[in-house]
C-alpha cells in the first residue's frame, strides 16, 4: 500500500472500538466496584453475615429496678442512655431475676438484683450492606434498568475488547488461548460439581 494512502474501512473500527471500550469502561467503574464488593461479600455468606456486625456489650444501672415489667424496661432503657420513644419491641420475664428486652436491633439481657445489663446486637455494615442492597436488587423496578444496562456494558466491553488488539496478541494469537481458557473454567467446574 503506497505511503499516505488511506487504510481499508474494516481497520478503521478499531479506534471506533478502542473509544467505545474506554468511554463504557469509565461508566462502568463505579458499577463493578458495587458488585465487585457486594460479590465478595455475598460468596462467604455462609462464614459471616456481610450486612451486619455482631456485637455484646455490659453496662449496669441503677437498683433497685422496678418490679413491674414495663416501668423496669422503660428504667433499664432510660438508664441505659437508649432514645427509643416508641419503647421496646417485647418484654420478657425470663425469670424471676431475669428480664429480656427486645429493640429494634439489639436484646438486652437484664440480671434485676444487681441491674447488670449484657446488650447482645447488630450494628450495619455501612458501604457493604448499601452494596449488597443494590446487587441483590432491593431497589425493584427503578435499579433493574440500571443494572440491566450495567450488564449490557459489560456484554459490549467483553465483545469489544476481543477484536482491538490485532495480531498474534489479539484473538488469532494468545487472545484466542486466553478467551478458551475463559469459557474452558466454568465448564470444566460445572463437568466436576455438576449442575443446579
Amino acid at each position: 500500500m503506497p505511503e499516505g494512502a488511506p487504510r481499508p474501512s474494516r481497520l478503521r473500527l478499531r479506534p471506533t472500538l478502542r473509544a467505545l471500550h474506554r468511554d463504557l469502561g469509565y461508566l462502568a467503574v463505579g458499577f463493578t466496584f458495587i458488585y465487585a464488593l457486594s460479590g465478595l461479600a455475598v460468596n462467604h455468606i455462609a462464614t459471616w453475615d456481610p450486612n451486619f456486625v455482631n456485637y455484646e456489650r455490659e453496662f449496669t444501672v441503677p437498683t433497685p429496678i422496678p418490679e413491674d415489667d414495663d416501668a423496669a424496661a422503660r428504667w433499664v432503657l432510660t438508664h441505659g442512655g437508649f432514645d427509643a420513644p416508641e419503647g421496646p419491641i417485647d418484654v420478657y420475664r425470663a425469670s424471676p431475676e431475669a428480664l429480656e428486652i427486645t429493640l429494634p436491633r439489639s436484646t438486652l439481657f437484664v440480671a434485676l438484683p444487681g441491674g447488670r445489663v449484657v446488650e447482645a446486637g447488630q450494628r450495619p455494615r455501612p458501604v457493604l450492606r448499601i452494596a449488597n442492597w443494590l446487587h441483590l436488587n432491593r431497589g425493584k423496578r427503578a435499579w433493574t434498568y440500571f443494572a440491566d444496562t450495567y450488564a449490557v456494558a459489560l456484554l459490549v466491553l467483553a465483545a469489544s475488547g476481543l477484536f482491538m488488539i490485532p495480531g498474534k496478541k489479539g484473538l488469532r494469537g494468545r487472545g484466542a488461548v486466553l478467551v478458551g481458557i475463559g469459557v474452558a473454567i466454568p465448564l470444566l467446574y460445572l463437568a466436576i460439581a455438576g449442575t443446579p
